[in-house]
């Protein structure tokens, strides 16, 4: 039944007939209608179907985004399966489609909460295992997702309601996934060989950075050590054959440069003439004129403009960047990767500065003019602290009076109603729009929201539930509000596959089936007839 992969329910259930009249009496227990509804409601049989299907979104929203900037894309980085699953429910639920939303799988949260060493730094230390199979894990949650929702119609179809047309035009929940590679995990074989997992388990793009594999710090973190340009190039080529070996022929490769905030590097490249990538690279290096007197053995040495240099080395054998050539680095590493293969830019950046990332875009589009950004929205940076500056600086370029405010006290409380802080809130509101539109920013993600709610909201219960409060935190602060939010998951075992369970069993046992979802099961105090959900905000 191969063939049935992508079937809709009719064609489905003309095989599953011919199936059964082919094999006679032995297949006299299958019925043609509920195989043909399982098959719609598994839309995806493979990671590669998803990757492929994927891919081919990406690439529409890249061509759409180069027309237009207003169409940029977003996403919200997931650690869990459940985690992705719900935030694509939500998606469905209030915006009616999942046009232009993707899922983002950050190495960071694979790190610190998905490895089985425990919780760890940002420093390519957890198993690369960890990262394919939490692209699988969440695929398996949205697929379930469709098959819960589907169900769900089906059964309303059956009891007489009038929603073909919702199955007819059902919208998946499998959306595209951004998934970090990190450095590698090793030479350029070692991420060959990763990517191929992480593209079976349905990754249609992959972001690499171009830190040392052994080395790899959080690029918001200090002590960052990039390669050369041709060791980046040899592992951008490795992710491209990875996709064409498994006929992801659309696959997405996000080339992350981390030389804004990298001062140091592991190896000095060999240049064979004058002025290719090596020489380029060699110039970032900073070094010192030296004669040949003042030279000691096994010391390394470069001519440059008609000098004898010795690059400057530091105690554990890396090799330090000039100052003030970061920028550049920057724009030559985003130069380079897209014309050896990448179709997407990652910089990542200090603070989130519309008009600083439009300086190093605008400067990559003078010679690529289609450069486009992937953006890290990033929890690392104060949101709040860093555009109270950016507010204040321009209003005392204004000539505007800023006496009222101490600019550095602006993270304060009391300065929450004023005009500075309006205003600073409006440009936090309308970031990724600016950045869309001035800095070339294609899709917008966070990395890691989910790690800071999950904390933030276990805070909060926990100060009510163990305090005064007891049980009314837990009603009034969570199941309250899923129940006048039409939260999906107050249902929690309709959620986790109950009655669709139940379904299956009729569909394999008929009336022998042992159901779970007669008139004891208390879950049906939360059917949609017993709530009224609110669309307007909650006040408890």
């Amino acid at each position: 039944m191969k063939n049935l992969a992508q079937a809709n329910y009719s064609s489905a259930l003309e095989t599953v007939k011919a199936l059964k009249n082919k094999f006679g009496s032995t297949w006299s227990a299958i019925t043609p209608e509920s195989a043909a509804r399982m098959v719609a409601q598994n839309r995806f049989n493979t990671g590669l179907e998803i990757a492929k299907y994927t891919a081919s979104i990406m690439r529409k929203d890249m061509a759409a985004y180069d027309a237009n900037p207003a169409n940029y894309t977003q996403s919200l980085g997931c650690w869990h399966g459940f985690v992705a699953q719900q935030k694509m429910i939500s998606v469905k639920k209030h915006y009616k489609t999942t046009d232009k939303k993707y899922l983002y799988l950050s190495g960071w949260m694979v790190a610190a909460l998905r490895s089985e060493f425990g919780p760890l730094p940002d420093q390519s230390m957890h198993e690369k295992t960890a990262v394919p199979a939490l692209i699988a894990e969440i695929y398996d949650f949205l697929r379930q997702a469709d098959a819960i929702e589907l169900n769900d119609l089906f059964r309303r179809l059956e009891n007489g309601e009038d929603v073909q047309e919702q199955i007819d035009n059902f919208e998946t929940h499998v959306v595209p996934i951004i998934a970090d590679i990190d450095a590698g995990f090793g030479n350029e074989e070692a991420t060959y060989l990763l990517a191929k997992k992480m593209i079976q388990a349905g990754a249609c793009a992959i972001q690499i950075e171009n830190q040392v594999s052994d080395a790899k710090q959080c690029g918001h973190q200090d002590g960052k050590v990039t390669v050369p340009h041709e060791d980046f190039i040899a592992k951008l080529n490795a992710i491209r054959y990875a996709f064409l070996e498994l006929g992801v022929d659309e696959g997405i490769i996000v080339a992350r440069t981390d030389s804004e905030g990298a001062g140091l590097t592991q190896k000095l490249p060999v240049s064979q003439e004058p002025g290719d990538l090596a020489a380029q690279y060699l110039d970032f290096v900073e070094c010192e004129e030296v004669s040949l007197d003042e030279v000691t053995n096994n010391e390394v040495l470069l001519k440059r403009d008609g000098k004898l240099v010795r690059p400057v080395r530091l105690a554990n054998g890396l090799y330090r960047f000039r100052e003030g050539t970061n920028i550049d680095r920057v724009v030559l590493d985003c130069i380079t990767s897209l014309q050896n293969g990448a179709d997407l830019l990652w910089i990542e950046t200090p603070t989130p500065h519309v008009g600083q990332i439009a300086n190093m875009v605008n400067r990559v589009r003078e010679v690529v003019p289609n450069a486009k950004l992937v953006y890290n929205n990033s929890p690392s940076f104060n949101w709040t602290l860093n555009f109270r500056t950016q507010v204040y600086d321009a209003m005392v370029l204004a000539g505007e009076d800023v006496s009222e405010y101490d600019r550095t006290n602006l993270m304060d409380a009391q300065y929450d109603g004023s005009e500075l802080c309006r205003r600073a809130d409006e440009k936090i509101r309308t970031f990724q729009v600016d950045g869309a539109r001035e800095a070339g920013i294609f899709h917008h993600l966070i990395t890691l929201p989910t790690y800071h709610t999950t904390a933030l909201h276990m805070n909060d219960l926990t100060e009510g539930y163990f305090g005064e409060e007891g049980m009314l935190a837990y009603v009034k602060g969570v199941q309250r509000q899923e129940i006048r939010k039409g939260v999906s998951c107050v249902r929690h075992q309709r959620m986790a596959g109950s009655d669709l369970g139940d379904d299956h069993k009729t569909f394999f046992s008929g009336d022998n089936a042992l159901k779970a979802g007669g008139e004891k099961n208390t879950s049906n105090q939360f059917e949609s007839k017993c709530v009224s959900v609110s669309k307007e905000p909650v006040t408890l």
